[in-house]
């Protein structure tokens, strides 16, 4: 109740708010540190280019299958604790890397890495949607869509510089030590109450209106698959001296359409923009294939790219928490989060081979092919969706 008043007086942007925004930051910022940064060290290691990109889709199946029970876990022990126990969990995860000296057993920890990944990020869009009012969702889910942006902004980009610098084992002691302190700080979060939790919550099928959503995330992780691990290994096979280029560009684009349809409005209806920005995340693919040359190629790219993508994302969450009740909100974010992460984790594994026998140009035209399949599944979900709901615009600015 207290948390409402402090909403209704001030807006969204609560200490519990800021707390959740700066922690989903982090975790996309580690995650993104990981994804081009451990293929690398396991091609020091002797693995090959094909082999690299296993540890993704190890990663991405563990998060992926871990969602549909993560998300009913939150629902039924409170977003808070998950939040919690997984981000300690993690700590232990990330101080093994450090010490790995075997290939394999960076395939074996990397499903588990993904299920605690999956966790936090299903207890934290699930909390925050709890703790925004109606009436200030769109504007802050429209807020909140820029942290894991931002996160994958400075991930790849702090990852590649810290490596040669620090080495492996320390960069990833150093995300160790601030998972540690997020742990801590997560207690002060408020605990749920009790009509927010629902005690017989556990794994089910996703309800059918989240099955479309779920198939356009599918392909959507399809076809994003392979960018984390091999844009980078692009970048240097090409001699480029910026090799995140295309991740941080990327990442730019995501926060860049976000902030401005955050501010200018998305309109009474915002799922209506779904094809829109999946035509956009195809022309992305499209310059990312075929467009000559190699760093101007990865920035124009990444940033298209990255627009049609992040909104797509921000617009599919949006959609599921406004149709999902509370107690089951934890369960439809899992559901999204699980196509995602199957879809990511087979186009890094079928792309990478696709990389490996016909170079990386063929992998990012058959994403964009993937991108392409789509658009008509998002026309059908913003034509079987809610009607507009009369009143103003729901991503409006509503502060007095």
């Amino acid at each position: 109740m207290a948390d409402a008043c402090e909403s209704r007086r001030g807006g969204f942007l609560t200490a519990p708010f800021v707390l959740l925004w700066s922690f989903y930051f982090l975790v996309f910022a580690a995650g993104y540190q990981l994804f081009p940064v451990v293929p690398l060290h396991l091609r020091d290691m002797g693995a090959s280019l094909a082999e690299s990109g296993r540890f993704q889709t190890a990663f991405m199946l563990g998060s992926g299958f871990g969602s549909l029970f993560t998300g009913p876990l939150g629902d039924r022990l409170g977003q808070r604790r998950v939040l919690r126990v997984a981000s300690l969990a993690l700590v232990g995860i990330l101080a093994a890397y450090a010490l790995l000296k075997a290939r394999w057993v960076f395939y074996l920890l990397a499903p588990l890495h993904g299920v605690l990944w999956s966790a936090l990020r299903t207890a934290s869009i699930a909390k925050v949607g709890g703790i925004l009012e109606p009436r200030h969702r769109a504007q802050g889910m429209s807020l909140f869509g820029l942290a894991g942006p931002g996160g994958v902004a400075l991930g790849p980009l702090a990852g590649l510089w810290l490596m040669p610098h620090l080495g492996f084992a320390w960069m990833l002691a150093i995300l160790a030590s601030v998972f540690a302190v997020l742990h801590v700080l997560i207690g002060s979060l408020p605990r749920e109450a009790v009509r927010e939790i629902a005690p017989e919550a556990s794994f089910r099928l996703p309800d059918r209106a989240v099955w479309g959503p779920v198939a356009l995330l599918l392909l959507l992780g399809l076809g994003f698959g392979p960018m984390p691990p091999y844009s980078a290994q692009e970048a240097k096979a090409l001699g480029m001296a910026w090799p995140s280029a295309f991740l941080t560009c990327f990442a730019l684009g995501m926060m860049g359409l976000r902030a401005i349809l955050g501010l200018t409005g998305m309109g009474r209806r915002p799922v209506a923009m779904l094809p829109a920005m999946l035509a956009l995340a195809v022309l992305g693919s499209v310059l990312l294939a075929f467009l000559p040359g190699g760093t101007g190629r990865h920035l124009a790219a990444g940033l298209v790219y990255g627009a049609g993508y992040g909104m797509a994302h921000t617009l599919l969450f949006m959609h599921i928490i406004e149709i999902s009740p509370p107690e089951r909100r934890g369960a439809g974010v899992g559901a999204l989060f699980f196509a995602f992460d199957v879809g990511t984790a087979l186009g890094a594994l079928a792309l990478g081979w696709v990389m490996e026998v016909g170079g990386f140009r063929w992998g990012w035209a058959a994403g964009a092919v993937l991108l392409v399949l789509a658009i008509p599944v998002a026309r059908r979900i913003v034509r079987n969706g809610p009607p507009v709901t009369p009143g103003p615009d729901p991503s409006a600015i509503l502060d007095p």
